[in-house]
């Protein structure tokens, strides 16, 4: 006898209300298993591989690849009636994370549900990288902050799909009558999805994604990747061999590719994108934004960078100017608190954070991204180090999760890696200061009394005027001058 449950697009974290189905797993007639993940999707803030809540067969995928749902609309039914069927009891949610399995090391965790005090207007990626690359752990007790969002996300996801659905989208399923025959789609399946082969490709979904875009064959693509992974330069190598690739284009940042024959090209403004416009346009037209600079000798900063790296202490991480950058704020912070607050509207109230969430921004091909170092100030500064290259690492791959976005309490932007002196940064929506970070240069510089080639770079910071004034943003941005000019400054605070 046929039970058809319908798995409804759940919130997958902080008040989504819709998102986009970029990719399904499976196809009518396969038998799925609980915690098996059937559909991968692009909210307004990640990309997120969905797991079901049942076990049994799929009888029909109610919405297409490239359509956007609301949540809570039903997007697949599974017929649990069938021997092996069965639904995710909630009381074994946590063992129901889903983890990549030792083939599938490009395969991401589930994303992270909302932090503590409330939904913040950011921008966020994806999950955390899981590769044969190591990298050293993070030196703290417990379980980490990914692996309980993840869970946290987990149970919030199976008591969605475990509600009743709607009877309006409920297929209608006679059981006197049998199912309808499953529909092959193994001849509709898009170019770039490597179910065509019928078997397992291994490719991260941004490089999934940008298969799909130039409509490059995955099973087609010599892999260059570890553990024979499809890379995003292999795609781009397939696609540019192609017969016609000069037609294709790329999603959001590369806009007209060169040699375009096309007078205008449009992009539908959604997902990160979209929400990155949102908050930034929200940032700049409800914050005063006040902007100072100062262009300050970092050659005594550098000489510590060079050190660091030969240190033990810091084997196998990545050391750069910005991790002193980071330290220099945080000091900062501790001896003016009130850069680090937030004016809370509808209370009437300044709130003055007592930790530093630290983020960092980051720019992805599909948008602007900020995720944050929770509990930078607690951290020691090789454990900030990993931290660091941990978050930028995932940043580039598009995989940040939600909850590592949440509740920043201050952010720095760095241009300089791009070439450019300074900026002036727009304040990222909920904090109240970021600081801009620009290029190192050999420049003339007057260093003891006479004219030398020195290290210099200027730093720009952007704070709201509404609870910084000058004379507290100034004397902020003057002590991070001062640390970096002579690192040995921070033994004195």
């Amino acid at each position: 006898m046929a039970d058809v449950k319908a798995f409804k697009l759940p919130d997958v974290g902080e008040g989504l209300t819709e998102a986009e189905i970029v990719s399904w797993k499976v196809k009518p007639g396969d038998t799925i298993k609980v915690n098996e993940i059937v559909v991968e999707i692009e909210t307004a803030k990640s990309l997120v591989e969905l797991p079901s809540p049942f076990a049994g067969v799929v009888g029909e995928l109610l919405v297409d690849e490239g359509n956007t749902v609301d949540v809570g609309t039903p997007i697949i039914t599974v017929d649990v009636g069938t021997p092996g069927g069965a639904v995710a009891a909630p009381d074994d949610i946590s063992s129901q994370v889903a983890t990549p399995k030792d083939d599938e090391a490009v395969e991401p965790g589930l994303i992270g549900g909302p932090a503590p005090g409330g939904r913040t207007s950011v921008l966020v990626g994806y999950g955390p990288r899981t590769t044969s690359a190591k990298r050293r752990p993070r030196k703290e007790s417990g379980s980490s902050p990914t692996t309980r969002s993840a869970a946290t996300a987990q149970q919030a996801v199976q008591t969605s799909m475990m509600t009743t659905p709607t009877p309006v989208a409920e297929p209608d399923v006679d059981e006197a009558e049998p199912a309808a025959p499953a529909r092959d789609v193994s001849a509709e399946t898009p170019p770039g999805d490597e179910r065509s082969a019928g078997a397992r490709v291994l490719a991260k979904p941004p490089v999934r994604k940008l298969a799909r875009d130039l409509g490059v064959d995955l099973t087609a693509v010599t892999a260059s990747g570890p553990e024979g992974s499809v890379t995003r330069d292999d795609v781009m190598a397939a696609a540019e061999a192609a017969p016609g690739a000069g037609e294709t284009r790329p999603p959001y940042r590369d806009y007209v590719r060169a040699g375009s024959e096309e007078r205008e090209i449009r992009t539908p403004i959604k997902g990160v994108r979209k929400m990155m416009a949102q908050a930034m346009v929200s940032s700049a037209f409800t914050a005063p934004h006040v902007t100072e600079w100062v262009t300050i000798d970092v050659t005594r900063t550098m000489e510590l960078v060079d050190r660091l790296r030969t240190n033990r202490e810091f084997a196998g991480v990545k050391v750069s100017p910005l991790l002193v950058l980071a330290k220099a704020l945080i000091l900062a912070v501790r001896r003016h608190p009130g850069v680090n607050a937030t004016w809370d509207d509808a209370a009437q109230e300044i709130v003055v954070k007592n930790y530093v969430n630290l983020g960092i921004a980051a720019a992805t091909p599909r948008g602007l991204v900020v995720p944050n170092i929770k509990d930078a100030d607690r951290m020691a500064l090789p454990e900030l180090a990993e931290a660091l290259n941990a978050l930028t690492a995932t940043a580039r791959e598009g995989r940040t999760q939600p909850a590592e976005m949440a509740g920043g309490t201050i952010t720095i932007t760095n241009v300089g890696v791009f070439g450019v002196d300074s900026g002036t940064p727009i304040i990222n929506p909920g904090e109240s200061a970021i600081l801009c970070f620009g290029a190192v240069r050999d420049m003339p510089w007057v260093h003891d009394g006479e004219i030398a080639v020195r290290k210099v770079t200027q730093l720009a910071l952007s704070f709201d005027h509404r609870l910084i004034d000058g004379a507290m943003g100034s004397q902020f941005l003057a002590d991070v001058a001062r640390v970096l000019e002579d690192p040995a400054t921070a033994l004195l605070w």
